[in-house]
C-alpha cells in the first residue's frame, strides 16, 4: 500500500484528482474560521465551554465550525437530513419508488429534490438557532447577539443556508472530480481536524498530573484496539459459494466455473450512525437555544449519556442497519442476474428460493454487524461520562475516519489499476501495428 501511495503522483489523473481534492477540504476548512456577522465570537465560546457535551457530538459534524458560529456552522447535516427523509419516503411513495429504479435520471431527479430538502432544512434550522442565541446569556461575558432582531435572523438565515449550500456543492464538486466521496471527506477533515487538539489535552493532563502515564498508555492501546476491531469488521465478508453451469455461446462450449458472492458483515457502512446521529442531534441543537420547560426535558433526557439517550441511539442504529440494507442490496434482483448467467447456489433451487436464501443470510449477518456498530457508536459516551475522558474517541466519528480512508484508499488502487491496464493495452495496440 505504502508503494501504492508513492506511485500515485506518477499518475497525471489521478494526481490532478488529488490536488483537488486537497483544494477543496483546504476550501471547506477556510470556510469554517469565517464567523457569522453579528455574533460575539468571545461571548458565545464562553457559553459553549458550560455546554461540553453537545458541542463535542456536534463537532464530529461541523469540525469545530459552531463553536466559532462560522458561515459553516450547520455543516452538512441538513443534507443527511434531507437524504434521509427522501430515501424514507422512496418507501412509502409510489413516485419516489420509481424514480429510484430508472436508473441515472431518476437518481439525479432525486438528487434534485434532496438539494431542495437541504435548503429548506437549512432555513428552518438557522431560523430556530437565530432566534436561541438571541436568549442566550453567556456566563460574565452578556448577550451573544450584538442587535437582536429579524434583521439579525434573516441575515443568518442567509448565511446559514448560503453555508450548507456551498458545502453540498463542494462535496459534489469533489465525487465528480476529486477521489472518493465528497460528502464523506468533508465530514473526515473536520473530524481529523479535531485529533491534535485532544491529542494535547491528553498531554495537558499527563504534564499537571491529571492523568497517570499508565493511563495515558492503556488509552492509547484501547485506541489501537478498537481500530483494529473496526478494520476487521469492516473487511469481514460472509461468502456464498456459486457454481455456472456449462453453456454453449456460438459454436464454443465454455465450462463451468465456481465463484462466490460476497455479503458484508456492515453492508451499510457508516450511513446507520450518521442518520441516527443527524436525528438525535436535530431536537438537541433546537432545544439548547430555546429557554422552555420541555426543551429543557428534552435536553435533560437525550443528553449524551444518560440511558435514553443510548437506547435510542442504539435503536436507530440497528434499524437504519436494517432499512438501508434493504435499500442498497436487492436478493430478488441478484438471484434474478445469477440465473441469467446460469449461475446458482449449490443445493438451492433457482429464482425465488435462491432469493429467499440471501435474504435469510443477509438478515443474519446485519445483526452482528449493527451491534458492532452501535457498540463503537456508544463507546466515546461511555467514555467520557465514565471515565472522564476529555474528547471523543470511536463512536461515528472513528467509523467515519477508518471507513472513508479504506474507501478513498480503494478508490486510488482502483484509478491506478485502470491507468495500467490502459497503458498496458496502449502497447499492444502500438506493437500490433508494427
Amino acid at each position: 500500500m505504502l508503494e501504492g501511495f508513492a506511485n500515485a503522483p506518477r499518475v497525471p489523473e489521478l494526481r490532478r484528482r488529488l490536488l483537488f481534492t486537497a483544494v477543496a477540504l483546504a476550501v471547506y476548512r477556510l470556510g469554517v474560521a469565517i464567523p457569522t456577522p453579528g455574533i460575539d465570537t468571545a461571548a458565545l465560546k464562553s457559553y459553549f465551554d458550560q455546554a461540553r457535551g453537545l458541542l463535542g457530538l456536534v463537532g464530529v459534524f461541523t469540525g469545530g465550525a459552531l463553536e466559532r458560529f462560522s458561515i459553516f456552522s450547520l455543516g452538512i447535516m441538513p443534507y443527511i437530513s434531507a437524504s434521509i427523509i427522501l430515501q424514507l419516503l422512496t418507501v412509502v411513495i409510489p413516485y419516489l419508488e420509481k424514480l429510484s429504479k430508472e436508473g441515472e435520471l431518476g437518481r439525479r431527479k432525486i438528487t434534485q429534490y434532496t438539494r431542495y430538502g437541504t435548503v429548506l432544512l437549512s432555513m428552518v434550522q438557522s431560523l430556530f438557532i437565530a432566534r436561541g442565541l438571541e436568549t442566550i446569556q453567556a456566563p460574565g461575558a452578556g448577550g451573544v447577539v450584538f442587535e437582536p432582531g429579524w434583521h439579525f435572523r434573516i441575515m443568518t438565515m442567509i448565511t446559514l443556508t448560503t453555508g450548507t449550500a456551498f458545502i453540498m456543492w463542494l462535496g459534489e464538486q469533489i465525487t465528480e472530480r476529486g477521489i472518493g466521496n465528497g460528502i464523506s471527506l468533508i465530514i473526515f477533515a473536520g473530524i481529523v481536524a479535531g485529533m491534535p487538539g485532544a491529542a494535547g489535552t491528553v498531554a495537558n493532563f499527563v504534564r499537571h498530573g491529571e492523568w497517570s502515564i499508565f493511563r495515558a498508555v492503556a488509552m492509547a492501546l484501547l485506541m489501537v484496539v478498537v481500530v483494529a476491531a473496526i478494520i476487521y469488521m469492516e473487511r469481514a465478508q460472509r461468502r456464498i459459494q456459486v457454481a455456472y453451469a456449462k453453456r454453449m455461446v456460438g459454436r464454443r462450449m465454455y465450462s463451468g466455473q465456481s465463484s462466490h458472492l460476497p455479503l458484508k458483515i456492515n453492508t451499510s457502512g457508516v450511513i446507520p450512525p450518521i442518520f441516527a446521529s443527524s436525528i438525535l442531534l436535530f431536537p438537541s441543537t433546537v432545544t439548547g437555544f430555546i429557554d422552555h420547560p420541555a426543551a429543557r426535558w428534552v435536553q435533560d433526557h437525550l443528553a449524551p449519556g444518560s440511558w435514553l439517550y443510548m437506547l435510542v441511539y442504539v435503536g436507530l442504529i440497528i434499524f437504519f442497519c436494517y432499512f438501508y440494507t434493504a435499500v442498497t442490496f436487492n436478493p430478488a434482483d441478484v438471484a434474478d442476474n445469477m440465473k441469467k448467467f446460469g449461475g446458482y447456489i449449490p443445493g438451492i433451487r433457482p429464482g425465488q428460493r435462491t432469493a429467499e436464501y440471501i435474504d435469510r443470510i443477509l438478515t443474519r449477518i446485519t445483526l452482528p454487524g449493527a451491534l458492532y456498530v452501535a457498540a463503537v457508536c456508544v463507546l466515546p459516551t461511555i467514555l467520557i461520562s465514565r471515565y472522564n475522558v476529555p474528547f471523543y474517541f470511536g463512536g461515528t466519528a472513528l467509523l467515519i475516519v477508518v471507513g472513508v480512508a479504506l474507501d478513498t484508499v480503494a478508490a486510488m488502487e482502483t484509478h491506478m489499476i485502470t491507468r495500467s491496464y490502459e497503458g498496458f493495452m496502449k502497447g499492444g495496440r502500438i506493437r500490433g501495428r508494427r
